[in-house]
This record gives C-alpha cells, structure tokens and sequence, in this order.
C-alpha cells in the first residue's frame, strides 16, 4: 500500500528564494546535502541526487515557490511506481514555512525516507541558514 508523508518546517530568518536555491542549485543541493546532486530548474529535466540513490523529474517549478517532482530511491521494486515530491515555500515576514507532501511512497520506505527529510535535507538546511557546520547522517 503507498503511503503519503505531509510535513510542515519553519525556517527562521530566511528567504523563500535561499530555500529553492539550495534545493534547485546542483552545487547548493551537494553542500547541504553531503552527496553528489545534478540537478537544475528547469521543467521537464531529470535529475539525480545522492550520488544517483535519488532519480526523477521536474515535473512544474515555479521560481522560488514551488516545486513537483517525480521521486524513485534505489532500491525500489520494479513494480512500485514513482512517487511525486512536492515544495511549496511560502515567505512569513522574515522566516519561511516549507510545506512538503511526498505521496505514493512504498509503504515499507515511508518510515526511512520522512526520517530521511529530516537528516538529509531539513536540520541540514537549518545549520547553514545559522552559520554552523552541516552534520549529515550515514546513508
């Protein structure tokens, strides 16, 4: 059964536009991350992140707002569809609320990959807004 992960982060004294550059920008994504990332903003180019653990598709970007993406982890079983990413970044005064679904997710991966948002992208992302050194978790 596929699964669906909603998460709501708030991002203090931030931009909007800083959060979508970290995600979109391939050299931002490495940095935050840890790992290997091509990827850009344009709609319809496929992107890998991880160091190719994490492939898909920009599926509708809008500027330092939103992003849709189709989402597949290595590992995966052949027959388990893509799931789709979704980042909708809206600016409160001076922080960000970044509102994340990540939806048809094989219900055997939803507790690994909501953690894995978590390590790998949000709490990274936190450290660098604030100036600290980036921890990133094993893979």
């Amino acid at each position: 059964m596929a699964k669906t992960i909603v998460q709501k982060v708030v991002f203090k004294n931030t931009t909007s536009k800083a959060l979508y550059e970290l995600y979109m920008d391939a050299k931002k994504h490495s940095l935050v991350t840890g790992g290997p990332a091509k990827i850009s903003a344009k709609e319809g180019s496929s992107y890998s992140v991880h160091g190719g653990y994490i492939k898909g598709k920009n599926l509708h970007l809008v500027k330092d707002k939103h992003i849709v993406q189709t989402w597949r982890a290595e590992g995966w079983d052949k027959n388990d569809v893509d799931s789709i990413f979704t980042i909708h970044l809206e600016q409160k005064g001076k922080d960000v609320v970044l509102h994340a679904t990540h939806a048809n997710i094989p219900d055997k991966h939803t507790a690994s990959i909501e953690k894995g948002w978590h390590g790998h992208y949000w709490n990274p992302w936190k450290q660098h807004i604030a100036g600290k050194k980036i921890t990133h978790p094993k893979m």
